[in-house]
């Protein structure tokens, strides 16, 4: 593990000005890349957690016509299930104002991630890299994106040097299948973030940074202890 990890960490007692303050860090920054280079880049999680966030950021005043946002990672179910993070995010942030954003789905049909993988490759090839923002979350088993503990291309998935844009996922602790961009795609931002709340989590990041007990077998130790991109931490209880 490197001696100084390149973290920041901003946290709040109150889960709702988070939302609010990290709102309008991000909407900043995709304001500053529609100025330096005309259109903006954004990926997201899904899950419970950003709920109050994507809320928060819809209504943020920016030209959202110019943001393109893509899921960090996606469970392979159509977007009339609601498993689907497509559906999270057109139902909770391309609302307001940012309904005018476009939104680039991970999932294709198909019957497995493997078999849609080249309509997934073909799709994400056009989009305007690198991402400006990034926007990670993390489970209680310490996995980020779909980078889960005793994924079958977890390996794969985390290599910095394999080249790899978008990666299937398979792990017990995923249910179901899953696509996910690799670490060194996501890792190819202008900002990185990792957005977190409650105690328990916490503790799990703890042990990821410290890589100490199981920490050190987090996926999400991967991410924190890279030195490529440094990370923003936001949480609260």
């Amino acid at each position: 593990m490197p001696d100084t990890l390149n973290i920041t960490d901003h946290s709040f007692t109150d889960c709702h000005a988070l939302a609010k303050a990290f709102s309008e860090r991000v909407a900043e920054q995709l304001r500053e890349a529609i100025a330096t280079r005309g259109q903006a880049l954004l990926a997201v999680s899904g899950g419970s957690t950003p709920k109050h966030f994507f809320e928060q950021l819809s209504r943020q005043k920016l030209d959202w016509a110019k943001v393109s946002i893509a899921l960090v990672d996606e469970r392979w179910v159509p977007e009339s299930s609601e498993r689907s993070n497509a559906r999270l995010v057109k139902s909770m942030l391309l609302q307001h104002e940012a309904s005018a954003a476009q939104f680039i789905p991970l999932y294709a049909n198909a019957p497995t991630p493997e078999a849609g993988l080249p309509a997934v490759k073909a799709r994400v090839a056009s989009l305007p890299f690198p991402f400006d923002v990034v926007i990670l979350g993390m489970g209680g088993d310490g996995h980020t994106a779909s980078f889960f503990p005793g994924g079958d291309r977890l390996s794969e998935a985390l290599d910095l040097k394999s080249g790899l844009l978008v990666v299937p996922m398979r792990a017990k602790g995923a249910e179901e299948p899953r696509i996910t961009f690799s670490l060194p795609a996501l890792l190819d931002t202008h900002a990185l973030y990792l957005h977190i709340e409650g105690d328990a989590k916490r503790e799990v990041l703890n042990e990821a940074r410290a890589g100490t007990g199981k920490g050190a077998d987090y996926p999400v130790h991967a991410v924190l202890t890279q030195q490529r991109t440094p990370i923003s931490v936001y949480w609260c209880p």
